[in-house]
């Protein structure tokens, strides 16, 4: 393996991206029909993506704002093939622990690096290849299902390359598993047609947000950014787009939507700061309105 090879575990906080080995890039264009909505994003992912968790509570708000002109189409993108390669300071599953703990930080999301050195993982394609066979079943189910495959690996530190966590989280996730199983083989075929077309795209890393219109005017956003950057080049390609702001009954409703938040997702969805966000929802905690997981770098808060 070569010595210059970007190593996808490292990623750049400042970038906000976890960058793959570079490619071949495609020069053509590559046409992003819209169907049922006027924009189609195409969002390349991986569920170990330490930077895709970071934009977990910009990709929340702009579901609910402007839910109604977006169709998010998931890719999966293999970000860990498996440890064949050695650079980038990281050569060994125990080099992410630190990286993945420096992340938690700066995203000021909830991430135990300690996962990378009680149970790591050897691959991120099982966890890519469920994800594919959940979509036959669900598309809806299949983004609860991601979410809560993240959840085991960044609170739990469960090894989401393992059968059994993946198991579990589809069955909370209210999939099939046995035809989740069943599937597996003809997900693989899904997850490389996923990993084709990113290298025709030119996906260089994650996250990636590729935005189009039905005049297939393109706009791609590239890494962890702020929520203004992805509702910005969503106005630019459909500037009708009217954002519905949340309707904020009491300070539990958005656990309606979405059953378990970080301060950092709360905060962002409901415009205030991420302090404020902390004493509401301690006080909920308090109040036994809400459960909580607490880990060392922070908590995540669940609807009871």
């Amino acid at each position: 393996m070569s010595e210059d090879k970007t190593n996808p575990l490292l990623c750049d906080p400042v970038s906000g991206m976890c960058e793959m080995p570079a490619g071949e890039k495609s020069n053509q264009k590559t046409a992003i029909p819209t169907e049922n909505k006027p924009v189609k994003i195409i969002y390349y992912t991986d569920p170990i993506c330490s930077s895709c968790w970071g934009i977990e509570p910009q990709l929340r708000k702009l579901k609910l704002e402007y839910g109604d002109y977006i169709e998010i189409d998931y890719r999966m993108g293999g970000l860990l093939p498996d440890w064949s390669y050695n650079s980038g300071g990281i050569s060994k599953p125990s080099d992410v622990a630190h990286h993945w703990d420096e992340a938690s930080l700066y995203y000021e999301m909830p991430i135990d690096g300690n996962v990378w050195l009680e149970d790591p993982l050897d691959s991120s394609y099982p966890s890519c290849i469920a994800v594919k066979a959940a979509q036959m079943q669900s598309k809806e189910k299949a983004v609860y299902f991601m979410r809560i495959l993240r959840e085991k690996l960044y609170l739990y530190k469960k090894n989401i390359a393992k059968w059994e966590n993946i198991a579990e989280a589809a069955k909370i996730a209210g999939l099939d598993v046995p035809k989740l199983k069943a599937d597996y083989d003809d997900a693989e075929e899904l997850f490389q047609e996923d990993l084709n077309l990113g290298k025709t795209l030119g996906v260089r890393g994650f996250p990636t947000l590729f935005l189009a219109n039905a005049d297939n005017n393109q706009l791609t956003v590239y890494g962890s950014k702020p929520y203004d950057a992805y509702e910005n080049a969503l106005l630019a390609l459909f500037p009708e787009a009217k954002a519905k702001k949340f309707e904020n009954k009491n300070s539990l409703s958005i656990f309606e939507i979405y059953p378990t938040l970080a301060p950092k997702e709360y905060a962002v969805i409901h415009n205030i700061a991420v302090n404020e966000a902390k004493i509401i929802l301690e006080e909920l905690f308090s109040k036994e309105k809400l459960d909580k997981k607490t880990i060392k770098n922070g908590s995540l808060y669940s609807k009871k």
